[in-house]
């Protein structure tokens, strides 16, 4: 007897459909799964057995020969244990096999037949639409993520025993719904705010421009000048995350496991700061069936770098394909996925080794060999691809002990929007351009003219500070967004004047 049950797997952040194709036969009784699985799959056959017998099902011993198609498609994880019992159990007659048609079953079994939570509902969720599925059947604990998704019915199911029991027509289950408008309008809420924080006006400034423009931006300070907190409170000036950037930021949340099974949808652009140990296999991702990393968890928000210099050097040099492509592509001998990976880079570091080299308060106790060794391992292509460096002080007493409120993150993101605006109208034209860090070579002739004045300033302070030429375009596209957020036009001397001020280590902090 043969029965059929459809599943589904992911393949990157995407999900594809996989048949369960279950062969009974009277013979000498073994379990034989095929289709490229992988261990987590093969071992199913044992929590299957086990599920079966202990929810009360019993039948003579059989060859039970399970395909998984396609066949040449890698399969791993253990969400197959559910269509695997149920496509056993439709062979024996313990439902109708029909009851099965246009349903998508997963879910990890335990012994005792109770299911659990699994990995990727929501893309796959997604895909079930696509392919005109009209139920999916999946462990109570998956059914918020997957609820999200409209024009399918999501039935949460608790064990195997009362997954037969609802398609034999025995227990009723109503659909899982989750109101989208609701979970929505909850989105952008943040606990962090800007006006927790006390002095650093011109960091906060120079911040506020790099939301603005989606330039990448690197905090130098000593120990304890608030580098992080201020990182931290970057995601709350950034635009309003929309529907569509939550829906894809929850759909690599899932397939990696991350999304609390409280949630239905990310509502606050990410913030990841993975530590300096950090391997570049968990940061770029990767593994023998490649799965997303840290660059992608920080997809639609800030992936923060903490003690820069701290990394190796290996780990830091890979970053360089998704801030320029904003996706990572992983290749193995069997597939090469693709992840998304658009986010805003905010890295932190000391200015010498031991922290105190702009601190009027310590004495610093690096040699100048000792500071430049350190400098020398962030790379210049790295570097390359951070517009704005940005000293950051240490606070004086009278800043922490004001009781004075900064601006809200609210007030700021306000002006950012608008800068983001007249953005997206200048480039309507150039489809693959977001913000102006985005912009090339040709971009920035185009749209950072300056007039005479400000092309002398340019000109005065790339002779007299010994900035590098790599700095002059980062200059002229942070004053292109100084000029947005000023509602500006033409880019004016001051716009260039204080963009130069954002080119710290150009001008050789750390020789001080």
């Amino acid at each position: 007897m043969i029965s059929k049950v459809y599943s589904s797997a992911t393949q990157g952040i995407d999900a594809y459909i996989v048949e369960v194709e279950t062969n009974l036969e009277n013979q000498i009784p073994g379990f034989t799964i095929v289709g490229l699985p992988d261990n987590a799959v093969k071992e199913s056959r044992e929590r299957v057995n086990a599920a079966i017998k202990n929810s009360g099902f019993h039948f003579r011993p059989k060859k039970i020969t399970v395909n998984l198609a396609p066949a040449d498609v890698k399969k791993e994880g253990s969400a197959f244990d559910l269509p695997i019992a149920l496509g056993i159990l439709a062979g024996e007659k313990f439902f109708p096999p029909e009851n099965l048609d246009k349903v998508i079953a997963l879910g990890e079994l335990s012994l005792d037949g109770k299911l659990r939570r699994i990995r990727g509902a929501l893309p796959i969720a997604v895909e079930a639409v696509k392919r005109g599925f009209k139920k999916i059947l999946l462990p109570v604990d998956s059914t918020r993520e997957a609820s999200i998704v409209e024009g399918i019915q999501v039935i949460g199911v608790e064990s195997l025993e009362q997954s037969v029991r609802y398609l034999n027509g025995e227990e009723e289950l109503s659909p899982v719904f989750t109101n989208r408008e609701e979970i929505f309008n909850n989105v952008n809420k943040y606990h962090l705010d800007f006006s927790d924080v006390r002095g650093q006006e011109n960091v906060k400034r120079a911040l506020e421009i790099a939301a603005a423009g989606g330039h990448n931006i690197l905090m130098i300070g000593p120990p304890g000048s608030g580098k992080t907190m201020l990182a931290k409170r970057l995601p709350t000036i950034l635009p309003p995350l929309t529907f569509e950037e939550a829906l894809e930021t929850t759909k690599i949340h899932s397939v990696a496991g991350i999304l609390p099974k409280d949630k239905a949808l990310i509502t606050e652009r990410p913030f990841r700061s993975p530590h300096h140990t950090v391997s570049d296999a968990a940061l770029i991702g990767g593994g023998t069936i490649p799965k997303p990393g840290e660059v992608s968890y920080a997809h639609n928000g800030v992936l923060f770098l903490d003690e820069l210099p701290e990394f190796k050097k290996n780990v830091l040099e890979v970053l360089r394909q998704p801030l320029e492509d904003f996706k990572v592509t992983v290749s193995r001998s069997r597939m090469s996925l693709e992840f998304p990976a658009n986010f805003m880079l905010a890295a932190a570091m000391n200015p010498c080794p031991c922290g105190y080299l702009t601190d009027p308060n310590h004495e610093c106790t690096c040699t100048i060999g000792m500071i430049q060794r350190y400098m020398a391992k962030i790379s210049g292509p790295l570097l390359d691809r951070i517009d704005i460096q940005i000293e950051v002080p240490a606070v004086d007493f009278k800043d922490l002990s004001s009781k004075a409120k900064g601006e809200s993150s609210e007030t700021i993101r306000q002006r950012v929007v608008a800068a983001r605006k007249i953005q997206q109208q200048r480039f309507v034209n150039h489809p693959h351009l977001h913000a102006n860090a985005d912009m090339g070579s040709r971009e920035v002739r185009e749209f950072c003219k300056l007039d005479e004045a400000g092309s002398n300033l340019l000109k005065m302070a790339m002779t007299s500070f010994g900035l590098s030429a790599r700095a002059y375009d980062r200059i002229l596209k942070v004053s292109r967004t100084i000029a947005d957020l000023e509602n500006s036009e033409n880019i004016l001397p001051q716009h260039v004047s204080e963009a130069i001020q954002y080119r710290s280590l150009d001008r050789e902090l750390w020789r001080r």
